[in-house]
């Protein structure tokens, strides 16, 4: 893959690159044990007494590899095996019969093991999906309710590998070693969230063709272009702001500066009349354009034709910001979308103003990025909030597909989605910092400068992820993490383009 891009494995692709190996699979089984007794003899080594849990399949032959090797090497261990000896096949039989050889008890399901210093969870592998079943969730809850460290092979049980869904229970692991690269089970919540610390071991496969799915590394700074010598500051990258009414001034503003300190050369925001000597006093270095507007502020449809002439100087647009919510700004939304020549990416109430609609963005020939939290998204697609939460890999691809555009969900892994792509892009860049009014807005105008500054949605919107994570992190290093203000974020965005490899 490219510099910036980290493959992210779905359970197929994992299959594929098993099945190119040409050596023998015992021997990758064993890889896998060893790099498993080894992460546990290193993450947990006051650990002497071991519980195995092992499922019938490949994974719970591994467990008994690890079993085998933990024993070998002077631990006490013990191997509940879920299921019946004789559903043990190939690799798995074969790493049964050498642990049989040792004096290691093995018990059935539902067996009370003594009470061990730490587990090993190797019931489910990457092939599992959907929710355990009833023994399936027992053993899981035992696990989870043993009250030791757990040490999960290649994932967590009851996480789907390729997607990161929980459909029912699921291991609460605190260390889990994976194969030849991690899976998208690994980086999307809420997978994520049991997996632990994630090491990646080579077990010898070879890398095979590319994954359709990938994490974004900090390298993808490289793709923003710099200032140069010869750039004035249209060239820099010119953004138009649109949002704004009573009790939102902030929004826009936010999204503003941030434009400006992720690298655009000049910013307009066509704001509220009414408001207008609002963001005169604040906004020292943007243009603010005065549109008509209500009693309450918002923005009325006689807006849209400043908003389209000012668009006339712009390379990008970002709108939605505190725009507020009304029929007629819905109608100014979906009039501006049919006619806006130049990218754009849609925020805040710019998305409410889609909901029941996404299909109207297929009409645009310029670049469309829609930056959705997990309710916003929810709205969007018809869905419940906590459907989208449970499945945001599918959520985010369902949104793209939709509307024709690209889609940004965001959230502590943020995803990005495109339309007539297979797969994903994931920022795992996110800090608990971010979790503040205000830092939406910011990453709307990031992802706006860098579309301005000519980069395509997909990598505009993960580019801009990877900022607004990064700034997040240089902001609670300067003002600790639950003290972070948005404008503290906005401030530490400059940095952190600016600490991207060159």
């Amino acid at each position: 893959m490219s510099g910036w891009r980290e493959a992210l494995l779905t359970a197929e692709e994992m299959r594929a690159a098993e099945a190119r190996y040409a050596g023998s699979t015992l021997e990758l089984m064993e890889r896998a044990g060893v790099a498993c007794a080894e992460v546990a003899r290193r993450d947990f080594e006051a650990a002497e007494t071991w519980v195995v849990h092992c499922g019938t399949g490949a994974n719970g032959g591994d467990g008994l590899v690890v079993a085998r090797l933990l024993h070998e090497g002077g631990k006490q261990v013990e191997v509940i095996l879920h299921g019946a000896q004789e559903r043990l096949g190939g690799d798995a039989a074969a790493n049964f019969e050498r642990l049989r050889s040792l004096p290691v008890p093995v018990h059935g399901k539902g067996a009370a093991a003594a009470a061990p210093d730490a587990i090993v969870d190797a019931l489910f592998g990457t092939g599992f999906h959907g929710e355990p079943r009833t023994e399936g969730a027992r053993a899981i809850d035992a696990i989870n309710e043993a009250g030791c460290p757990v040490l999960a092979v290649d994932l967590p049980s009851g996480v789907d590998a390729s997607t990161g869904a929980v459909a029912g229970s699921a291991v609460r692991a605190d260390s889990t070693v994976t194969f030849h690269r991690r899976k998208l089970g690994h980086a999307i919540a809420p997978g994520r969230f049991y997996a632990g610390a994630v090491t990646v071991a080579d077990i010898g496969l070879s890398p095979g063709a590319e994954s359709a799915n990938a994490a974004v590394t900090t390298e993808i700074l490289t793709q923003v272009p710099r200032r140069a010598e010869q750039d004035h500051k249209y060239s820099a990258g010119a953004l138009l702001v649109v949002g704004g009414s009573q009790g939102l001034t902030g929004a826009p503003s936010l999204s503003a500066e941030s434009a400006l300190r992720a690298g655009a050369g000049i910013v307009w925001a066509c704001v509220p009349a009414s408001l207008n000597v609002v963001f005169e006093q604040r906004l020292l270095e943007v243009m603010t354009i005065p549109c008509p507007d209500d009693d309450r502020g918002r923005l009325r449809a006689g807006a849209a034709e400043p908003v389209l002439a000012a668009a006339e100087r712009a390379g990008a647009v970002a709108l939605g910001p505190g725009l507020g919510r009304s029929e007629e700004t819905r109608a100014l939304v979906l009039h501006l979308l049919e006619r806006l020549p130049v990218p754009v990416v849609v925020d805040a109430d710019g998305l409410w103003a889609l909901a029941g609609g996404l299909e109207t963005l297929k009409g645009r020939t310029a670049p469309t990025v829609l930056t959705p939290h997990t309710g916003e998204l929810a709205r969007l697609l018809g869905w419940n909030p906590e459907a989208v939460d449970g499945r945001r890999h599918a959520a985010a691809m369902e949104a793209a597909e939709a509307a024709g555009a690209v889609v940004l969900l965001k959230g502590p892994d943020t995803i990005v989605a495109t339309p007539g792509l297979s797969g994903v892009l994931v920022s795992e860049h996110g800090s608990p910092a971010l979790a503040t009014a205000g830092t939406g807005d910011a990453l709307c105008g990031t992802i706006g400068a860098f579309l301005a500054k000519g980069l395509d949605g997909t990598t505009a919107a993960a580019a801009g992820a990877v900022v607004g994570g990064v700034a997040g992190r240089i902001a609670a290093e300067r003002h600790g993490q639950d003290g972070v203000l948005a404008r503290d974020v906005v401030e530490a965005v400059a940095l952190a383009v600016s600490r991207a490899p060159r």
